[in-house]
């Protein structure tokens, strides 16, 4: 059998002789995509569970920045550009005020969706007469790129309201904590690639927990879980890269460089979760001049940067966490659809909720538990 074949790896892994129970750990929410839209848990032995992690920027994005981006946005003549995803992001307002950015532009905010950081300074330069705030929520693949239009030379009417993250924090809180809830991990492949593969290194080294980079195809994924599982074991430990094809050692130093010139790291809260430390990217003095929290009034409200700041009911920060499964959450499939989303799981593309929901699985679990007793 081809060795890189989706069909080769499941071999491999069947073959193996594992615990009763295996849990495996994905990062990111491309990996959850890729995962539940081939069917990779069925096809797995049924003793691998796995769990999906952090890896979602607009289910962590705190509530205090999209509402910061909202009231700018209807209280200021500026034109708000934001990835996709962020329009539909709900926070806790009564009824009678705008609970998300898509709600602020049918109120006649202008805000509009981007795909990439690029578009936000095209957007800036054919309305050279206006402001242009660019929310920019995202991990380290977004920030990057965002980083780079600032020291590259952005237009003058062109402001930041970041709210950038680093992924690996998360997961190193979750190891700290004493209780992870996993026994291996699989590293996000984009991540690495711009970070570089050592940055997961201490997951390996610090916590004697198996890890592997992997791509976003099922043969990556694949060969990334019978890396870890082999690695269990054996009773080695080290950090594979199952992605080698894009993911080099050291990363991209340019993009690494142009974070660290234009970005400064600060502690950062995660919505539902809090302050992890070290977590997040702030606009540095050399570029103040772009950062739409110096030039614009503060919107932010205080009130709302506690932890748990979650609609009432909606578990997203347990699934984030990966301390339950998304169609666990109380509100799933009841309350909480991709249609009518509550929580921000059930926004992204790259949310769990929304990724089970899209590949089938529209029960929540108790649901389904009751009809697989009956």
């Amino acid at each position: 059998m081809n060795r890189d074949t989706a069909g080769h790896w499941l071999q491999r892994i069947r073959a193996l002789e594992l615990p009763p129970r295996v849990r495996i750990m994905n990062v990111c929410g491309g990996h959850e995509r890729s995962i539940s839209m081939a069917g990779l848990r069925s096809a797995l032995p049924s003793n691998i569970e796995l769990i999906p992690g952090p890896g979602c920027p607009v289910c962590i994005c705190p509530e205090e920045d999209i509402f910061e981006a909202i009231q700018l946005a209807l209280q200021e003549d500026v034109t708000l550009v934001a990835f996709g995803d962020m329009l539909r992001v709900p926070v806790n307002v009564p009824r009678s005020d705008a609970r998300s950015l898509e709600e602020a532009r049918a109120r006649g905010a202008d805000i509009r969706p981007i795909a990439s950081p690029v578009e936000a300074a095209r957007i800036a330069r054919s309305n050279p007469d206006r402001p242009v705030v660019f929310f920019a929520a995202g991990f380290e693949t977004t920030t990057a790129p965002t980083a780079a239009l600032l020291v590259e030379g952005v237009p003058d009417n062109l402001f930041i309201l970041l709210s950038g993250r680093l992924t690996w924090p998360a997961v190193a809180m979750l190891l700290a904590s004493g209780a992870p809830g996993f026994d291996a991990l699989v590293a996000p492949g984009h991540v690495a690639t711009i970070m570089g593969p050592e940055e997961w290194s201490f997951v390996v080294e610090q916590h004697g927990i198996p890890a592997a980079v992997a791509g976003f195809t099922p043969e990556s994924l694949l060969a990334a879980m019978y890396s870890t599982l082999r690695q269990l074991l054996e009773g080695r430990r080290f950090l594979d890269n199952c992605y080698p094809e894009v993911v080099r050692p050291g990363g991209n130093r340019t993009a690494q460089r142009q974070l660290l010139q234009a970005l400064t790291v600060t502690d950062a809260n995660w919505r539902g979760i809090g302050v992890i430390p070290a977590s997040g990217f702030a606009i540095n003095s050399a570029y103040q001049a772009h950062d739409a929290r110096r030039e614009f009034p503060s919107y932010a409200d205080a009130a709302r940067k506690r932890a748990g700041e979650m609609p009432p009911g909606c578990d997203c920060a347990k699934v984030v966490l990966g301390r339950i499964y998304p169609n666990e959450c109380r509100l799933y499939g009841r309350a909480c659809t991709p249609r009518h989303p509550i929580g921000p799981c059930m926004v992204s593309d790259e949310g769990a909720c929304r990724i089970w929901w899209a590949s089938g699985v529209r029960e929540p679990a108790a649901a389904q538990a009751q009809v697989a007793s009956s």
